[in-house]
This record gives C-alpha cells, sequence and structure tokens, in this order.
C-alpha cells in the first residue's frame, strides 16, 4: 500500500499471517503453457467433498505462496481446493493477460462441478468479476453466461476507480489496466462496481465479506458495492482486520470456512435440483416419443 500510517494492531496482524511457512500442496497441475498457469489442489478425503476454488491477493501483483497455509487448512476442513497460480502485474500479466488466465481457470479448472469461487483482496475482486461476465458485451472475449455456482468476496476491492484514487499499493490499478493513459478505456471491462451499476444483479449468488477493522481496503469500497448489487448477502466481523480472514484458526478464518460451507451446500442443492429437473425433462420426452411412435398412422 502507500506510505500511510496504519495502527500497532494492523501492522502486527500483517506481519504475523504474511511470515508463515508457506504449505507444500499434495497435488499440483497446469491449466497452460505459461510458467505461471499452474495450480496447486488439495484435494479432501471424502470425494463428494464441495470444493473451493481459491484466487489470492497481493494487488494483482504477487503469488499465491502466503494463501497456501489458508488453503491447506481449509482441505482440513472438509473441502476440495484448488489454488491457482496467474500471470501477475509488472510481469507477464497485468491487462489483458490476468483476466485472460481467470476466465480460463474458471472455465476449465470446476470441470463441470458445482463450486464456491472465493478471493481475498484483489483475488476478491477478481472473483466478483468472474460473477460479473455474463454482463460485458457479447463480443468480449471474457463475455460467458456460465458462471460461478457461487462467489465469496473476502475484503474484496471492488472498485478500481477508487483504487486508483486512494492510490492503494503504491498505484497497483493504474499498473494493472496498462497506465494512466489506458485506465479509463479498459476499466470497464474489468471493473465489478461499474459493470453492475445499471444491472443490479449477476445472478450469481453472493457473499461479501468484510472485517469491521481492516485497514487495508477501505470501508467505502464495501458499502459503495453493496448499494449497487440487489442480490448480495454482506458479513461484517466485528473486531476482524484484513489478513486474520486468511489466517488458519483465527476467528476471521473460521467465521469464513462457517459461509463457505452454507454456500457450498446451497450450491449442491442447486446442482441437484437442476440435475433432477433435466432427468424429468429426458423422461417427459421419451414418453412423448414413446407415444408418438405407437400411434397407428393415419393414411
Amino acid at each position: 500500500m502507500t506510505s500511510r500510517e496504519i495502527s500497532a494492531f494492523a501492522a502486527e496482524e500483517e506481519r504475523r499471517v504474511l511470515s508463515l511457512k508457506p504449505v507444500l500442496a499434495p497435488a499440483h497441475g497446469r491449466y497452460g503453457d505459461h510458467p505461471h498457469q499452474v495450480y496447486d489442489s488439495w484435494p479432501a478425503e471424502d470425494p463428494g467433498a464441495p470444493l473451493v476454488l481459491l484466487l489470492h491477493g497481493g494487488y494483482w501483483r504477487y503469488d499465491r505462496m502466503h494463501l497456501t497455509p489458508f488453503a491447506s487448512w481449509l482441505a482440513k476442513q472438509g473441502f476440495s481446493v484448488l489454488l491457482p497460480g496467474f500471470r501477475r502485474s509488472g510481469g507477464a500479466g497485468g491487462y489483458p493477460e490476468t483476466f485472460d488466465d481467470i476466465a480460463r481457470i474458471v472455465d476449465t479448472l470446476p470441470a463441470g462441478r458445482p463450486y464456491v469461487l472465493a478471493g481475498h483482496c484483489s483475488g476478491g475482486h477478481l472473483a466478483l468479476w468472474c460473477a460479473a461476465r455474463a454482463l460485458l458485451p457479447t463480443d468480449s472475449p471474457w463475455h460467458t453466461t456460465s458462471l460461478p455456482t457461487a462467489v465469496l468476496a473476502l475484503a474484496p476491492l471492488t472498485d478500481l476507480d477508487a483504487t486508483r484514487r486512494d492510490r492503494l499499493s503504491d498505484d497497483a490499478a493504474l499498473q494493472l489496466l496498462g497506465g494512466p493513459a489506458l485506465f479509463e478505456e479498459r476499466m470497464p471491462y474489468v471493473d465489478p462496481l461499474t459493470l453492475l451499476k445499471g444491472q443490479g444483479r449477476t445472478g450469481v449468488r453472493t457473499v461479501l465479506l468484510h472485517g469491521a477493522v481492516d485497514e487495508e481496503v477501505p470501508l467505502s469500497q464495501f458499502a459503495d458495492y453493496a448499494a449497487v448489487d440487489d442480490d448480495l448477502d454482506t458479513v461484517v466481523l466485528p473486531g476482524i482486520g484484513h489478513y486474520t480472514l486468511i489466517e488458519p484458526d483465527a476467528p476471521g478464518a473460521i467465521a469464513v470456512a462457517d459461509v463457505m460451507r452454507r454456500l457450498a451446500a446451497e450450491a449442491a442443492g442447486v446442482a441437484e435440483a437442476a440435475q433432477a429437473s433435466e432427468s424429468e425433462s429426458e423422461s417427459e420426452s421419451a414418453k412423448v416419443a414413446a407415444v408418438a411412435v405407437a400411434e397407428p398412422q393415419r393414411p
């Protein structure tokens, strides 16, 4: 972030969580040829465990290693977890490569399973963007109507214009979109708040969760997004900051896992209902076809 003062509480929280030792995943995979197009996998013991696709934060610049302790902890809570890397700002990513990778991740890695797409900080921005892809112009390469089953945005950056205005993390939003000359042109395609204005809903079950004493992402971003999303559920955790949402065994992380569990159960119920409806429709079609075959042909 920019050189602004934060409390001793926030500084200690950040130091404690970001100094956790990375956890090696039991399985790994690739979704592309670039070295950053990889993912870590923590399969749950139960093959029917709910799937969580986790997008890391770091203002679109940093890698996923700081989130591996949380991903490993979630697996112990009964989730199957996928933690992908992607091309990032300041290197091979930014606009459009970061968004190309995120679109490919959500379009391929779940492999047809219902899942909760969760993201922290800038990862929350990317998760909310994925939920809004159906609102993009139909000629956009990122437009799709195949959306995440559910989204959980943890202390997300929801408003790129405000992120630029507040100069968060040394102008991270400007770097993401290629600098001041390109920012206004590109922002409408990748900003969740802009995409929602005038639409009011994405059609994706979404929960936005924020710590009440977060000093990293201004609470105004949380409130401004909630004001335009008609279907959004919001959760504010008293006494919780930015980083303890992803700190294993911390009260914030436990609350996050509880919400994930609820969203996963809802997603499974929706998937089962859709499958039952499809089976019923196929059965009715088969009956109609059988009757048609059985009817004698009239001369």
